[in-house]
């Protein structure tokens, strides 16, 4: 999704906002920029600034209507056996995020618990794989008991995450975790390696998925 960019300016005094497709303000003119042109929408040289103010909402959400086609909704399984899938998960490969940074050997461990939540626990090594283990614990619970596919995750109340299972192995033995917007992906499997053939194949589901596969990194995993 292209982002766009709002820009406001009066004299040498400028602001931006993020968003939509770029807004151009200056001293005599509104205009919408597109394509890198401006395209004029009103001569605004008698009008002061208060007013000008006015007009910024009307043209923010003219700027926000202007959508580049989106693909389509990320799909997952067709059913989870929730008691199937618990266990450990060793991280094959990963999209890069801050709260990752550092992280090698990274697994994550799932159960069962008494409310029919499941218990979390990711750990890493940090910098090496003789490095400290770091730990998180969490909790997760399904929010499509049809498919036991899309779970929410959270670490720290008050915030949770999607955590939606977009491919599994016949016998479970590896499972890609993704995110509705596609910013967040993980290749897990039940040993710390995966065969390149496997992996291959999941890369090219992933393409069909519309993900850019080319973010993934690999994990350094211990070797048993």
């Amino acid at each position: 999704m292209a982002w766009c960019h709002y820009a406001f300016r009066w004299n040498r005094l400028s602001f931006r906002l993020g968003m939509a497709s770029l807004c151009h303000f200056e001293d005599t003119h509104i205009g919408l920029r597109m394509k890198g042109k401006v395209i004029p929408m009103m001569n605004i040289s008698a009008f002061d600034h208060l007013f000008i103010l006015a007009l910024i909402p009307v043209i923010l959400l003219a700027c926000a209507s202007l959508k580049e086609p989106s693909v389509p909704p990320l799909e997952v399984v067709s059913y989870v056996d929730l008691k199937r899938y618990i266990g450990t998960w060793y991280e094959i490969a990963r999209f890069p995020h801050g709260f990752q940074e550092g992280c090698v050997g990274s697994r994550a461990t799932y159960t069962l618990l008494e409310d029919g939540k499941i218990g979390v626990i990711n750990q890493c090594y940090k910098g090496s794989l003789n490095g400290e283990i770091s730990s998180v614990q969490g909790k997760a619970w399904v929010t499509e008991t049809k498919t036991n596919a899309k779970l929410k995750v959270r670490f720290f109340w008050p915030f949770t995450g999607d955590y939606w299972i977009i491919d599994l192995g016949e016998n479970y033995e590896y499972a890609v975790v993704g995110h509705p917007n596609r910013q967040y992906l993980w290749i897990l499997s039940r040993a710390p390696e995966m065969d390149e053939a496997l992996y291959d194949r999941i890369l090219k589901k992933l393409r069909d998925q519309f993900y850019d596969v080319s973010k993934l990194s690999k994990t350094l995993q211990l070797r048993k």
